[in-house]
């Protein structure tokens, strides 16, 4: 399964060009309280691909959640859909595309979580230089697969 990370950008290039076939989508954008100067609507994937998990939340870190209202557990209440999204993905060969308005955060965030549970290298998205992985997103991602592939394991009765 190959991953890959792009911007609102890059994702809209494509979409008018070569968009690759056999994949699945995990598009963050801001949500609608967000700054007045962002666009808020999710990227339209329509007759390009039918798997997509559209994601509405901050970019933000830790630290500042309760400025947001949120905790760690209210942040992100959609990871546990989206890691069963993944899963579903990856069963039925596909590859993955991580993609939000800069292709820089959330997008390398998620991307890092799926590499690091499936491949063990995920580090590589924290050292390349163009990305800014959010850490609560990749925490959540994480725990989300982590969280899923345990549920999946039958224990022995």
């Amino acid at each position: 399964m190959n991953v890959s990370i792009y911007s609102r950008k890059a994702i809209e290039q494509l979409l008018s060009a070569n968009f690759p076939n056999n994949v699945a989508v995990i598009s963050f954008c801001d949500p609608v309280d967000c700054c007045k100067s962002v666009i808020h609507t999710p990227v339209d994937y329509t007759g390009k691909t039918d798997r997509v998990v559209h994601v509405a939340i901050h970019d933000i870190d830790l630290s500042v959640l309760p400025e947001f209202g949120l905790t760690y557990e209210t942040y992100f209440p959609e990871a546990d859909s989206v890691a069963e999204f993944i899963y579903s993905a990856k069963r039925d060969g596909m590859d993955i595309i991580c993609q939000c308005e800069y292709g820089e955060s959330r997008s390398s965030g998620c991307a890092a979580a799926i590499l690091e549970h499936f491949y063990k290298n995920g580090i590589s998205i924290f050292a390349d230089y163009r990305y800014y992985p959010n850490q609560v997103v990749y925490h959540k991602v994480f725990d989300a697969l982590e969280n899923y592939k345990r549920k999946m394991v039958v224990p022995y009765a």
